[in-house]
C-alpha cells in the first residue's frame, strides 16, 4: 500500500475513534476491565457470598443455605473484641505516624538542600525495599529482653519508665516484644514511609505565595503553620492514613510475631479458614475491614485526600 493511502487509512480509523468516544474507551479499558472483574471482583464477591452460608461443626463442611448467623456472630463479645482491638491499633498507628511524618516531610520539602533532600528521600524509601518478613523478624530481636532496645533504654537510665509503661494492662506485657507497645512500634516503623510520602507531596504543592501573604499580613510562624500550612496539608495526612490504617487493619504477620496473645482480624480469618476450615465465618470477618475501609475512603474522599495521592 502506498504511503499516502496508508496515511489516509490511519487517519480514517483515527477519525472513526474520535467520533466514537465510547468505542475508544471500550478498546482502551476493555481488556483491563475484564481482567479486573474476572481475577479480582468475582473471587472477592464469591468469597463474601459464603459469609451467608453456615458451617457444620460435625461434618466439617459448608452448608449452602442462606443464614445471617455468621453476621450476628461478629457482634458476640469475643469477636467484637477482635474487631475493636484491630481498629484501635490501626487508628493509633495512623495518628502516631502522622505526628512523626509531618515534621520529617516538612523539613524535606521546606528546608532540606538538594543533596540532603535526596538523602532523606532514599532514607524514607530504602526500608520499603527490604522484605517485610525480614523487618518483622528483626524487630522481634530488637525488642527482646536482650535486644538493642533494652540496651539503649538501660544506658539512658529509663528502665523504670519502661517498666511503668509495661505495667499498664492495655499497653504493656512481660517485655517489649510481648507487649502492645512493642507491636505498636513495629506497625509504626513498617508503615511510616506510606505516611511521609503523601504529606510530602501535599507540602510540595503548597504555594510559596500563600506563606508570603501570611507573613505580609503579620502572622507569626506558628500562626502561619496553624492557619495556612496545616489545613492545606490535611488531605495529605488523610491520604497517608488510608495506607497506614488499611494496612494495619488487614495485617496478620506482625500480631503473630510481636505482642501479647490476642487475635487480630487477619489472624482470625487465617484461623477460621486455614486451621478450622470454617470458610463462612472467615468470609464474614473479611467483610469487616472491607466495610470499615469503604466508610473510611468515603470520608477521605470528601476531605480531598485523593487529590494528595
Amino acid at each position: 500500500m502506498p504511503a499516502t493511502a496508508k496515511n489516509r487509512a490511519i487517519a480514517s480509523k483515527s477519525g472513526a475513534l474520535f467520533n466514537r468516544p465510547r468505542l475508544k474507551l471500550l478498546l482502551l479499558l476493555g481488556l483491563p476491565a475484564v481482567w479486573f472483574l474476572v481475577i479480582y471482583i468475582y473471587p472477592l464477591l464469591h468469597l463474601l457470598s459464603q459469609s451467608f452460608y453456615t458451617f457444620d461443626d460435625f461434618t466439617m463442611t459448608v452448608v449452602r443455605e442462606f443464614s445471617l448467623d455468621n453476621i450476628r456472630n461478629l457482634f458476640s463479645p469475643a469477636n467484637a473484641d477482635i474487631i475493636i482491638r484491630t481498629a484501635a491499633m490501626a487508628l493509633a498507628v495512623s495518628v502516631f505516624s502522622a505526628i512523626i511524618a509531618f515534621p520529617v516531610a516538612y523539613y524535606m520539602t521546606r528546608h532540606a538542600s538538594g543533596k540532603m533532600q535526596a538523602f532523606l528521600y532514599i532514607s524514607v524509601i530504602l526500608p520499603m525495599w527490604t522484605s517485610y518478613i525480614v523487618k518483622a523478624y528483626s524487630w522481634t530481636l530488637i525488642l527482646s529482653q536482650e535486644g538493642v532496645a533494652y540496651w539503649i533504654i538501660d544506658a539512658l537510665g529509663l528502665t523504670g519508665v519502661l517498666n511503668a509503661f509495661l505495667d499498664i494492662p492495655s499497653i504493656g506485657g512481660n517485655t517489649l516484644s510481648t507487649s502492645n507497645l512493642g507491636r505498636f512500634l513495629v506497625f509504626t516503623y513498617i508503615w511510616l514511609p506510606f505516611m511521609i510520602l503523601p504529606i510530602q507531596a501535599a507540602l510540595q504543592r503548597l504555594s510559596e505565595s500563600l506563606l508570603d501573604a501570611s507573613s505580609d499580613l503579620g502572622a507569626r510562624p506558628f500562626q502561619t503553620f496553624r492557619h495556612v500550612i496545616l489545613p492545606l496539608c490535611i488531605p495529605g495526612v488523610i491520604a497517608g492514613s488510608i495506607f497506614t490504617f488499611s494496612l494495619t487493619l488487614g495485617d496478620y504477620i506482625i500480631p503473630q510475631l510481636v505482642g501479647p496473645p490476642g487475635l487480630f482480624i487477619g489472624n482470625m480469618v487465617y484461623v477460621q479458614q486455614g486451621s478450622i476450615g470454617n470458610m463462612p465465618m472467615a468470609a464474614a470477618f473479611t467483610l469487616v475491614p472491607i466495610l470499615i475501609i469503604a466508610v473510611y475512603l468515603y470520608f477521605a474522599k470528601r476531605a480531598g485526600a485523593f487529590d494528595a495521592l
